[in-house]
Order: structure tokens, then C-alpha cells, then sequence
């Protein structure tokens, strides 16, 4: 995948997108297999990171602190990684 953007820059959105093209030329069953090994590697890698920003988005939201009433009041402070 020579030229690709490292994983670790991308946006989920990006990521996502990826993971989903990657999954469709493996499920095309056109790849050689090294090149199927290759593009499985990248998809793990891939997922790991959607799901790092999905853990972290969720943490994010369950750091609203909410008032008496049920309403955000504000936030706690989040260092997603």
C-alpha cells in the first residue's frame, strides 16, 4: 500500500472509508494472495483506529455533566488519544 496515509493521521471519517473499499476488493476475491494479506493488514489497522475514535468520542460524551434538571451543564475535561 505503498503511498497510502498512515493510519494513525487519518480521520475516522477517512479511516472508515478506506476500511470499507478494502473490504470490497477483498470480497471481490480478484486480490492475489499477497496482496489480500497485505490489504488485510491494512483493514486491521484500520479498525483499530475506528475504533479508538469511537471509544473516544464516547468517553467524550459521557463526560457531559449534566444540571438538577437533566440539561448540560458543561463538561469534563478529556485527553482522547
Amino acid at each position: 500500500m505503498n503511498g497510502a496515509t498512515p493510519v494513525d493521521d487519518m480521520t475516522f471519517e477517512d479511516a472508515l472509508k478506506e476500511l470499507e473499499r478494502i473490504v470490497g476488493r477483498l470480497e471481490s476475491g480478484d486480490e492475489a494472495l499477497d496482496s489480500s494479506i497485505a490489504l488485510y493488514e491494512r483493514a486491521s489497522l484500520l479498525r483499530q483506529r475506528c475504533a479508538e475514535r469511537l471509544d473516544a468520542a464516547q468517553a467524550r460524551i459521557e463526560a457531559i455533566r449534566l444540571d438538577a434538571e437533566g440539561r448540560a451543564a458543561g463538561t469534563t475535561p478529556f485527553a482522547a488519544s
